[in-house]
């Protein structure tokens, strides 16, 4: 059985993600813009409330950033 890949999900915090999965910088700035990366909240903000700030779907955003660190791990 095909282990759950996933490492980003809707509790994760905006902050982790940016630390640690910087390959993930051009997804955040697309939903969520360039403020992001020096906002203090996203140190504590998860994925599904910046994405309800933003009106995004967060599986949208999940889906995403999940992909790009698949790839990168390769």
């Amino acid at each position: 059985m095909a282990e759950d890949t996933k490492k980003i999900t809707k509790k994760t915090s905006i902050g982790d993600v940016i630390k640690q999965y910087p390959e993930t910088e051009p997804i955040i700035k697309k939903y969520f813009g360039a403020g992001c990366f020096t906002c203090p909240g996203s140190k504590t903000e998860d994925i599904a409330f910046g994405a309800t700030m933003h009106n995004i779907s967060p599986d949208v955003i999940i889906k995403e950033l999940n992909e790009v660190i698949e790839k990168k791990k390769g």
